[in-house]
């Protein structure tokens, strides 16, 4: 007996990486899985037969599996990815937005298209399948469970990486706000913030610092996989992050700040110089 057995699982970017790890261990708990990828390289372009050698190893293993190699990025393409998922098995009960490219490049040298490219991966390409998912769940009248893939990145910025920090820290906000209006449907939304070694990250000096080459996807698996099941109906709009063997929260905060004590006037630019030092202080 598995933790998700007769589940429907939709897992995109699942042809390697992260995405990949997911999938299989999605299925040996169980679970019917979609693997989409296009099978592309880190930049978005190309294609491959990823998906399809995911799907073999899951069919080899015992579980059932279809590949889906329609990229994400549209309301249209997600509209027919998680038509896949309800062709194939009949339904859809957990959506894992995984997909993604990288188009690195400092502020000053990043293009327009290298822009939209990769917000339209991450960013779009996330609500557009959590719309249409969200959709057939609240329909089914049996709940669900949607977990978005943020990064550090998004959390607290990277060098390089204005377009995928956007996209990440936009995934964060998207979570948060889904979940409360999913909430009425039994539909929880959670974020993995994951730090592991993987074709994305393998020429990131920080990831490697980090974890090593030791902590590869396998690791980040069972933390997107917990979330899937009804142990975690508890958890939703978290964001949670595994580096390594070490799990923890994000949370937004504030600091303490200032305030008038006396009077209610607004604060004055000279006052603000004088004093915005100390309020921003953590």
């Amino acid at each position: 007996m598995g933790l998700l057995d007769g589940k429907v699982v939709l897992v995109t970017g699942a042809g390697a990486g992260i995405g990949r790890a997911d999938a299989l261990l999605f299925a040996k708990e169980g679970a019917k899985v979609v693997v989409n990828d296009p099978g592309c390289a880190r930049d978005g372009s190309g294609e491959s037969d990823a998906a399809d050698r995911v799907v073999e190893e899951i069919k080899s293993a015992g579980g059932q599996a279809v590949a889906n190699k329609r990229p994400v990025g549209t309301f249209a393409a997600a509209e027919e990815i998680v038509g896949a998922a309800v062709k194939a098995f009949g339904g859809l009960d957990v959506l894992v937005n995984n997909a993604g490219i990288l188009r690195d490049r400092t502020a000053l040298k990043l293009s327009a298209e290298e822009w939209s490219a990769v917000l339209d991966v991450h960013l779009t390409g996330a609500f557009s399948c959590l719309q249409a998912a969200a959709r057939v769940m609240k329909d089914q009248g049996r709940g669900g469970r949607i977990i978005n893939m943020t990064s550090i990145a998004g959390l607290r910025g990277n060098f390089g990486q204005c377009n995928y920090s956007a996209a990440k820290a936009g995934i964060y906000g998207l979570t948060r706000t889904a979940a409360m209006e999913l909430a009425r449907n039994q539909i929880t939304v959670n974020a993995v913030c994951p730090t592991a070694y993987t074709r994305m990250t393998s020429d990131n000096p920080g990831v490697t610092d980090a974890v090593g080459l030791k902590y590869g996807p396998e690791t980040v698996a069972p933390l997107v996989v917990y979330l899937a099941t009804d142990q975690a109906a508890h958890l939703t709009g978290r964001v949670i992050a595994i580096e390594g063997t070490h799990v923890f929260a994000y949370h937004m905060t504030t600091t303490v700040g200032m305030r008038r004590f006396v009077g209610d006037e607004p604060w004055t630019v000279a006052e603000l110089a004088s004093q915005i030092d100390g309020a921003l202080a953590l």
